[in-house]
C-alpha cells in the first residue's frame, strides 16, 4: 500500500501521515504507541525511537542481537531512510552516521549500535563533536558481544567452557558509555527505565548536535 500511495502531509492532531492513492485518501503511516513503564528492554527502546522518529531522519542500525527481532516497530513511524550492515561485520554503523550527517546537515541521524559493536569504532563519537554533527547514538548496553554469542551456537558449539564465554562478556570491567562520549565531547546521559529512556530520546530529538544515550538492557 505504502508503495502505490503518494505521501502528501502529515497531520500532527492526529499523528498520522495521511497519501494519496488514485484521487483520494488514505491513512498510510501513524504513529506507533509509546510502551508501557517500567522495565528498559531492546523492545522497549525501538519503540521508543518509532514514536519519536522526526520524518525524514535517517536511522543507521546495528543494534544487532538486540535490534533486529524488533525492527518492525519502524515500519508505520514517520517516513525515513534506513541504513544496516551488510553481512556478518560489526562495527560499522558509528562512522556510517557521522558520514550521513556531513552528507545532509539538514536531517537528524540516529545511530543504534550494539555496546560490543560500539567499541570497534567509537573514535566517531569524537568527529561528531568535532563538527556539530545532528548524530544521536544508542547504545545498547546488554554487556555482551551477544552476536558472537549467537554465531557461536551456529557452530554447533552447544557447551562452551568457562574461557570461551568470558571473551565475549562485557562485564569485568563495565563499560561505562555516558564518560566514554564526554570524554569524546559528546553529551550523554543513562537510561535504566522506559521513561527514563523516552524522555532522552524526546529530548534528543527536539535539539541538534551530537548526543548518546546509555540504554542498559
Amino acid at each position: 500500500m505504502a508503495s502505490a500511495c503518494r505521501l502528501e502531509k502529515f497531520d500532527k492532531c492526529r499523528g498520522i501521515f495521511v497519501a494519496k492513492k488514485k484521487g483520494r485518501r488514505c491513512t498510510v503511516f501513524s504513529t506507533p504507541a509509546l510502551p508501557k513503564s517500567g522495565k528498559l528492554d531492546a523492545r522497549t527502546v525501538i519503540q521508543v525511537i518509532a514514536h519519536y522518529l522526526p520524518e525524514n531522519a535517517i536511522l543507521a542500525d546495528e543494534a544487532v542481537s538486540s535490534g533486529y527481532p524488533y525492527f518492525n516497530y519502524t515500519v508505520t513511524c514517520a517516513p525515513h531512510d534506513y541504513l544496516n550492515v551488510a553481512g556478518g561485520a560489526i562495527g560499522d554503523m558509528m562512522p556510517v552516521s557521522t558520514g550521513a550527517a556531513i552528507a545532509c546537515r539538514d536531517r537528524k541521524v540516529v545511530c543504534l549500535e550494539g555496546d560490543g559493536s560500539a567499541m570497534y569504532t567509537l573514535q566517531a563519537l569524537w568527529t561528531q563533536a568535532r563538527e556539530r554533527l545532528d548524530v544521536t547514538t544508542v547504545i545498547y548496553a546488554n554487556r555482551s558481544y551477544a552476536i558472537l554469542n549467537i554465531e557461536l551456537a551456529r557452530l554447533g558449539v552447544g557447551n562452551p567452557g568457562l574461557t570461551t564465554r568470558l571473551l565475549f562478556d562485557l562485564h569485568d570491567p563495565t563499560l561505562d558509555w555516558v564518560k566514554l562520549a564526554e570524554g569524546m565531547g559528546v553529551e550523554a546521559a543513562r537510561a535504566e527505565t522506559a521513561e527514563q529512556f523516552a524522555d532522552l530520546f524526546a529530548s534528543a530529538m527536539k535539539t541538534r548536535g551530537p548526543r548518546l544515550i546509555e540504554a542498559v538492557i
